[in-house]
């Protein structure tokens, strides 16, 4: 197809597609097949504020509705996601590469945070303190922010931004995303699913951009909140620049996560939950299990069934009938870099037990595959172990006991998620109590929490207080106000007193 056919994915602002008249574009490939399929704008300083006063109108139409309207609109978006999320995966395959009911999970994962939403008028209620003082009341009310801004990945178009965006918009606010220029036609797809939920022009809107929309985001003082998923030194940046412009931040960071793998361990189930967390969506998630620290003498029977297991893994298109098991890496600077670690572990030593640099699909030659790549013996000092991949590579570490496995986890720069797989429930105690790190699985690889508790890592893993979703979400998209009040009875007040208000 001659690019210059090619669509433009516009933005979404006060409620329409709206072209841009900037001239910049970014491409969007197909991953499975190599195929340029569109290309996405990128905003311009004009489109960036005709966004925010979008978002700003929609925020005083909408948070002035009464909590029961602004539950209605939620349900019928609700239901309208569940009827026609088929047609979402679909969108997150052909541009993202994951297989099919891959995508299907991430929606419905975050459409756990839209069912949360549903619920909201319980979680924005405040208190009330009868006869503080004498005659005096006090109490507390919980307003919306105003302008959020959502900056997401392209690991997950959909998940991501509904772990803020149901939140958000439930509490009475206006929310911005930006999606990914790799993927962006997702958060489109929303944008419109909104629209016929009745949800009022302007409170939903797609900016799509790259740094300066981003920036612009950051920086104008319409703009309240930040929300953000990615990479370690992005998140920081995020959280930075909008802390220096006064808004609040939750950005979450990247991960190098562990299984801490004991001797008297299910193997079987080892080896099938380390394929699932270290090879699902080709490795590009920031819970996936980079790293599985052995305790011996088991280290060697594992690799044998690791081994087996990725032998029988069938790698192709997202899309094709019967589904395989992984798809491609999102572009192919990415299978570069993700090669790259691969190179750097072998020169500093490492054995490459599964090698997948130079895997191929049959017939789609051109599309962005990497194969499941499994390392033995990698020293903990090589940056393919330091540093996250994110793609299907599984390394080995082979440590004596429990207590160098959980030092080897908490020396680490991250503290997104870890697991331990045992069947020894004093240890797996022990373990919790002592990691340091943010979520948490016994005998569960990816501990994602499910939406009413909350997501978010330690350390170089989460910039800012807030995590995402549940109570931490809702606590962060408003503002609590505390009133303290007092009708006096004309009969009997308490005339003039200069002195400092006191309980009697």
């Amino acid at each position: 197809m001659s690019t210059d056919t090619l669509p433009v994915i516009p933005h979404w602002i006060n409620g329409a597609r709206t072209e841009s008249t900037s001239g910049r574009t970014a491409p969007v490939y197909n991953p499975a097949t190599g195929e340029l399929r569109a290309h996405v704008a990128l905003a311009n300083a004009e489109e960036i504020a005709a966004a925010i006063a979008s978002a700003q109108r929609g925020f005083e139409i909408w948070s002035a509705f009464s909590i029961a309207k602004r539950q209605t609109v939620i349900f019928a978006f609700r239901e309208l996601l569940n009827a026609r999320k088929g047609e979402l995966a679909d969108i997150i395959t052909a541009e993202h590469g994951k297989v099919r009911s891959d995508a299907l999970g991430e929606i419905l994962r975050g459409q756990e945070v839209v069912e949360l939403a549903t619920g909201f008028p319980h979680l924005i209620k405040g208190a009330f303190s009868e006869n503080a003082s004498t005659g005096i009341d006090v109490y507390s009310i919980k307003q919306p922010i105003g302008v959020a801004g959502i900056i997401s990945p392209f690991n997950f178009p959909a998940m991501v931004p509904m772990w803020f965006f149901p939140v958000a918009i439930a509490a009475g606010n206006a929310v911005i995303v930006k999606p990914s220029e790799k993927d962006p036609s997702a958060a489109l797809w929303l944008a419109e699913l909104w629209a016929e939920a009745g949800l009022p022009a302007g409170v939903f809107t797609v900016l799509n951009g790259d740094k300066l929309a981003v920036d612009g985001l950051l920086t104008d003082p319409v703009v309240q909140s930040i929300s953000f998923v990615g990479s370690t030194p992005i998140a920081q940046y995020i959280y930075e620049t909008a802390s220096k412009h006064g808004k609040r931040v939750q950005a979450l960071g990247g991960a190098k996560n562990h299984m801490l793998v004991l001797p008297d361990a299910d193997l079987d189930l080892v080896a099938d939950q380390a394929i699932n967390a270290g090879y699902g969506a080709a490795g590009e998630r920031c819970m996936a299990i980079s790293v599985v620290l052995a305790v011996e003498p088991v280290a060697d029977e594992l690799i044998v069934k690791i081994q087996e297991r990725i032998a029988r893994l069938k790698i192709g298109n997202g899309a094709a009938a019967p589904e395989p098991d992984m798809g491609p890496l999102i572009t192919a600077a990415h299978r570069e870099k993700v090669s790259s670690y691969v190179d750097i572990a072998e020169a500093d030593g490492a054995t490459i037990v599964v090698d997948g640099r130079d895997f191929r699909v049959d017939g789609a030659e051109d599309g962005f595959f990497f194969g499941p790549t499994l390392i033995d013996r990698i020293p903990t000092t090589s940056r393919a172990y330091t540093e996250e991949i994110f793609g299907p590579v599984l390394e080995i570490v082979r440590v004596a006991s429990f207590d160098e496995g959980v030092a080897l986890i908490n020396s680490g720069e991250f503290g997104n998620g870890t697991a331990i797989f045992t069947n020894d429930g004093g240890a797996a105690r022990r373990f919790q109590h002592e990691i340091q790190v943010g979520m948490i699985g016994i005998n569960v690889p990816i501990p994602v929490p499910v939406a009413y508790h909350s997501f978010g890592g330690w350390k170089a893993s989460l910039f800012g207080d807030a995590k995402a979703y549940g109570v931490h979400g809702f606590d962060f998209f408003t503002r609590e106000k505390a009133i303290t009040s007092r009708w006096l009875d004309p009969a009997t007040h308490g005339g003039i007193n200069l002195g400092f208000p006191q309980n009697d």
